[in-house]
């Protein structure tokens, strides 16, 4: 094959066969990821008490948040230190691992509220090691040019697995039991395990570009990331948005006491977002290349996202709903694969891990934290006030980063790259 994919192709990173791998175990993946999220809220609010079910909801966001913030800064350090393909055969491992737990519980008819929250934790702590091996190897699989391709398709992985995940979720926690969502979810974990282990010639790292697992190395993440004006920004709007935004932690009180539409209603509005999100990153494929202000459309999605997330808030018909949810999504993923470009390109390889690891913190700190704001003031002052307050919250943010860095507006594609550097197959 022609050592230089044609640039015009949609799909030009699926021909490098490493990142294909990757591409179909992660889908299949996270669909099971996905489904096992909305199972642990649905069952939660099952669990809980009525008088404290936002609150109990809440929580969950606390408990997985604790070990990102916890292992994020060492993760980081080991996926740059040690082979990354095999850190995520281990991880993935012991994710499977949790759900298989969460599975047995389950069945037996011994699951608590207690339980609930270790084993979300202890996923957490597991999924923290994880992302920056993830995210620092997928780019070594393609060229630099076609990375923007790889990101945007990614992007399409993600929301399809978000889409397929909830909505099968549903189906089959009506038909069979949360305990049968937790069971797919571990099955699934197999998928990207054989990915990983099917690999071959994967891109040598010489051995400058391998960071000692120390406290300097870890320090040197830290100081590299906020020294980038771009890349601090992207990470706080990411951070502001999710945090006051959070608006799909309290679905389940939504479809059980404002909509009255039961879990099969509960698991479309959950998978709303990501519909939005998976028709818009069918349209970034093809349309990244050609967004130049990038900073400007960047900013817009964010404050779109927060002005569709106060509309829900007000809403109480399904439908509306629904078109909420699927307007933040589709303005998230805009968002996501910009934040992902800018990130990705100014970061050097020997730092991706420590970068990913501090935007680990905002990514994941951000709606895991949302999830304990929206459930307490949905606990002082109604689901509703919630919601509304959280996309206004949003909204004033993203406002003050732009004031604080006005770079943020100006930035735009940067030039042509050169010649690629690896040849597909």
């Amino acid at each position: 094959m022609d050592s230089q994919p044609e640039k015009t192709s949609a799909l030009a990173a699926l021909r490098y066969r490493n990142y294909r791998l990757l591409w179909i175990g992660l889908i299949i993946s996270m669909a099971g990821s996905m489904m096992r999220q909305a199972a642990i809220l649905w069952q939660v609010s099952l669990l809980a008490a009525p008088a404290e079910k936002a609150l109990a909801l809440g929580v969950v966001g606390l408990v997985r948040v604790i070990p990102i913030i916890v292992f994020s800064f060492i993760s980081g350090v080991v996926a740059d230190a040690v082979d990354r393909r095999r850190l995520m055969v281990l991880t993935n491992a012991g994710m499977g691992v949790v759900s298989a737990v969460l599975a047995v519980i389950t069945f037996s008819g011994h699951i608590t509220l207690g339980w609930l929250y270790l084993l979300a934790a202890l996923s957490a702590a597991i999924g923290s090691f994880d992302g920056p091996a993830r995210q620092s190897l997928f780019p070594t699989l393609v060229p630099r040019e076609h990375l923007p391709n790889a990101i945007s398709l990614n992007s399409i992985m993600f929301q399809v697995a978000s889409v397929t995940g909830p909505m099968l979720g549903g189906v089959v926690i009506a038909a069979g039991g949360v305990g049968w969502a937790y069971a797919l979810d571990a099955a699934s974990f197999v998928a990207l395990i054989t990915s990983l282990l099917l690999m071959r010639d994967l891109p040598a790292r010489p051995p400058e570009q391998r960071a000692e697992v120390s406290l300097r190395a870890g320090l040197d993440g830290l100081r590299f990331v906020f020294s980038q004006p771009l890349i601090r920004a992207s990470m706080l709007l990411d951070f502001f948005a999710t945090f006051f935004a959070s608006a799909t932690t309290l679905l389940p009180i939504f479809a059980q006491d404002v909509l009255k539409v039961g879990v099969q209603g509960y698991g479309v509005l959950s998978a709303a977002p990501a519909v939005g999100a998976m028709l818009t990153s069918l349209a970034m494929v093809p349309l990244v290349e050609r967004i130049v202000q990038r900073g400007r459309v960047l900013v817009l999605a964010v404050g779109l996202y927060g002005l569709a997330t106060v509309v829900f808030g007000l809403s109480a018909t399904f439908w509306l709903t629904f078109a909420c949810l699927f307007v933040t999504g589709a303005a998230d993923m805009v968002s996501t694969v910009l934040r992902n470009i800018i990130r990705q390109l100014v970061t050097p390889d020997g730092m991706r891990g420590r970068m990913t690891s501090v935007n680990m913190i905002f990514f994941m700190g951000g709606p895991q934290l949302g999830e304990l704001e929206a459930g307490l003031v949905a606990q002082a002052f109604g689901p509703a006030l919630s919601v509304i307050t959280g996309g206004l919250g949003c909204i004033l943010a993203t406002a003050l980063i732009v004031w604080q860095t006005p770079g943020l507006l100006a930035y735009r594609k940067e030039a042509p790259p050169g010649p690629a550097l690896q040849a597909a197959d």
